[in-house]
This record gives C-alpha cells, sequence and structure tokens, in this order.
C-alpha cells in the first residue's frame, strides 16, 4: 500500500470528532495533573503518582482507539450476548470478592488477589453493555417495538438485572447513568411512551424503596440533606461542596491560571476526580469553563451527526448510546460540582483520574470511529 492510500485510509474515519476526542483527552490530562499532586504528594509522598498512571492508560487508550476504528463494528452485533454473560460474570464477582480496601463498605471494584494496583469497575463495562445488547435487539423488534411484549419486557428484564447488581454494590450514580442509557435508546428505537413511562415509574419506585428500607443508601440520603444547606456542617458532610464553590468563584472570568488553584492544596475533597472541574473553574476561570463545557457539546453534535450517517441501524444506536453516555456523565458531573443537583459520584470524562474507566471510554470512542469510517467507505 502507497503512502498516501496509507493516510487516505487513516483518515478515512470522522475526522473532527477524534480531533475533538484528542484535544479533551490532553487538557483533561494536564489539568487531571495539575489538580492532583498535591493530594498525590500528601498521600504517596510522591507529586506524580497519578500521573504516571493515568498517562500510560491514556497513550494505550489512544491506540485501542485507532485499532478499534479500524474493525468493523458490526461484529458487536454477533459479540453481544457473550459481553452480557461477561458483564454480568464480572458485576457478580465484585460482590463475592473482599472490599478493595477494609475502609470501604461497598464493593465496585473487581481486582486481582494479589495485584490491587489494577482495579476495574464492572459498572463501566454495563454501561457498554447495555448500548451494544439494546442496540443488537432494537434492531431485531425493530418492527414490533411499540408492543409491550417485545418493545418493554425483555429491555426491562436485561436493564432490571443489571441496574439490580450495581445498586447491590452502592453504586447509585452508575444505576441510574445504565438506566438512563437504556431509556434513550428506547426512545430512538421507537418503544411507545406510556410503556417508557411505566418502566420508568416502576425503576424508580424500586430505587427509593430500596433505598429508604435497605438501610444501605444512607450516605446517599445524607448527600440530600446536606446539598440543600451544606452551612449545616461546614466541616464535615458539607465541606466537599463550600470548598467546590470556593474554588469555582476564585476563579473569576479569567481564572488563576494553570497550577495556580489553592483549594486543591488538600482542601477541595478528590480534585483530581469527581471535583475536577471546581479546579478547572478555579485555574482557568469562566472562559476556560465555558470553553471546556463548548468541547463537550461539539462532541456530542460529532457523535450524533455519525450517528444520522450510520450505514444501518444497529451502528446509529450504537453510535447515540455511546455518545449520549459521555454527555450525560460530563452534564451530571458539572452539575453536582456547581451545586444544580445533590452529589452523586459521578467522574467527569477524559478528566478525572481513573485508568480503566479512560481506557474504555477511548475504546468506546474507537467504536464511533469504526461506524463514522464504515459510513464513509460506504459512501466510495
Amino acid at each position: 500500500m502507497s503512502k498516501e492510500a496509507k493516510s487516505k485510509d487513516f483518515t478515512q474515519f470522522d475526522l473532527m470528532f477524534f480531533m475533538i476526542v484528542m484535544l479533551l483527552l490532553t487538557v483533561g490530562l494536564i489539568m487531571m495533573f495539575s489538580a492532583s499532586h498535591p493530594d498525590a504528594l500528601n498521600r504517596y509522598d510522591d507529586s506524580l503518582h497519578y500521573i504516571k498512571r493515568q498517562g500510560p492508560f491514556a497513550v494505550l487508550g489512544v491506540i485501542m482507539m485507532l485499532g478499534i476504528s479500524k474493525i468493523n463494528y458490526r461484529i458487536l452485533e454477533k459479540l453481544a450476548i457473550p459481553i452480557m454473560i461477561v458483564t454480568a460474570a464480572f458485576l457478580v464477582a465484585v460482590l463475592v470478592l473482599p472490599p478493595l480496601s477494609p475502609e470501604f463498605d461497598y464493593k465496585r471494584w473487581f481486582y486481582i488477589p494479589g495485584f490491587k494496583s489494577f482495579t476495574f469497575q464492572p459498572s463501566e463495562l454495563a454501561k457498554f453493555m447495555i448500548v451494544v445488547v439494546f442496540s443488537k435487539y432494537i434492531v431485531k423488534f425493530y418492527n414490533v417495538m411499540k408492543t409491550f411484549t417485545f418493545g418493554v419486557l425483555p429491555f426491562m428484564g436485561i436493564l432490571g438485572v443489571t441496574c439490580g447488581l450495581v445498586m447491590l454494590e452502592k453504586h447509585l450514580s452508575g444505576t441510574i447513568i445504565i438506566a438512563c442509557i437504556g431509556i434513550v435508546l428506547l426512545i430512538v428505537g421507537g418503544t411507545r411512551f406510556k410503556w417508557l413511562a411505566l418502566l420508568g415509574s416502576v425503576g424508580a419506585a424500586a430505587v427509593g424503596t430500596y433505598m429508604v428500607f435497605s438501610g444501605k443508601f444512607e450516605h446517599a440520603l445524607q448527600r440530600i440533606e446536606f446539598y440543600w444547606d451544606p452551612w449545616k456542617d461546614p466541616n464535615d458532610k458539607g465541606w466537599q461542596i463550600i470548598q467546590a464553590l470556593y474554588a469555582i468563584g476564585s476563579g473569576g472570568l479569567m481564572g488563576q491560571g494553570v497550577g495556580h488553584s489553592k483549594q486543591k492544596f488538600l482542601y477541595v475533597s478528590e480534585p483530581q476526580n469527581d471535583c475536577i472541574f471546581a479546579i478547572v473553574c478555579e485555574e482557568l476561570g469562566f472562559i476556560g469553563a465555558v470553553v471546556i463545557i463548548a468541547l463537550f457539546c461539539l462532541l456530542i453534535w460529532r457523535g450524533f451527526a455519525i450517528a444520522m450517517r450510520a450505514p444501518d441501524r444497529f451502528g446509529c444506536l450504537l453510535a447515540v448510546g455511546l455518545t449520549f453516555q459521555v454527555g450525560l456523565q460530563a452534564a451530571l458531573n458539572i452539575m453536582v460540582v456547581t451545586k444544580v443537583i445533590p452529589n452523586t459520584g459521578i467522574s467527569l470524562p477524559f478528566f478525572s483520574y481513573g485508568g480503566s474507566s479512560l481506557l474504555m471510554l477511548m475504546m468506546q470512542m474507537g467504536v464511533i470511529l469504526s461506524i463514522s469510517r464504515q459510513s464513509s467507505l460506504q459512501r466510495r
């Protein structure tokens, strides 16, 4: 193959989507390092601890994204059932294995005993699984999606079991995201609104009842209580919200400059993870925060544009589901940090620390690029 042919083959996918992903990843790594080094120095006596772990995953993620972009995404339709079985096995295994640390009273991370330095959150795989499996069966039942038997029952079973297992991990935010992804795909797939309303009502009632009577979600109920008035307990339960708001407010219009945040010095809780957007606002200011939000909006727009041009219905649904997941997580994280909604412990895609989560995200971006590549090849 000539150099010109290789160049054309590489750029056959949606170049704009690729560039937006790479820009978000680059800015995310810079901000993660800036936000994390005080916490890393305090916990591990190594200010580079987080970036040394995140960096290799970012590089591997880019390689995986490019590799997956060259594979025909239609293979996922054949692999949907194996992916669902593997996901269920991980979700069960994480409940059986001991927690990552004795200080945790919840089980969300799967790890190989003796190798706790590498962890994986099965709920990340569950999000991807829901997109793939729902896309497969929506295509299969497309002509009868308006019926309760085919348009609701099988999806209710898959979504109910998946969300139930994630709830047992005491992972409320993961449950919400998975449920929302499933409902959006059903809307796109043509399920009647009355059935969706019924499904949503039953699901919300089940989750609410379990939260109240199981006694396992007192932390979530406390977050709602102190969301309304964090100054009731400014030194404990309200600390995270208050310090995040201080960080956002002190950023002003132009920000303090990259690396010059004061709140990241052990004031803002988890500055490298859930609250990283607060540090973004402090260091980059209102203008920088708007640019970051605009980049996420561009990513969502481009992802949906790829979905609209997909060669088939399966590709369209895949692109919609994967794009919606990124948009929803970004929106929820930003709303939490800015005190629009109660704290739900949701990470910010491309920015928050978490190597396996970043790797999974980049692989999913590769699937969207694969859809755009196949669309481009079909038009030739």
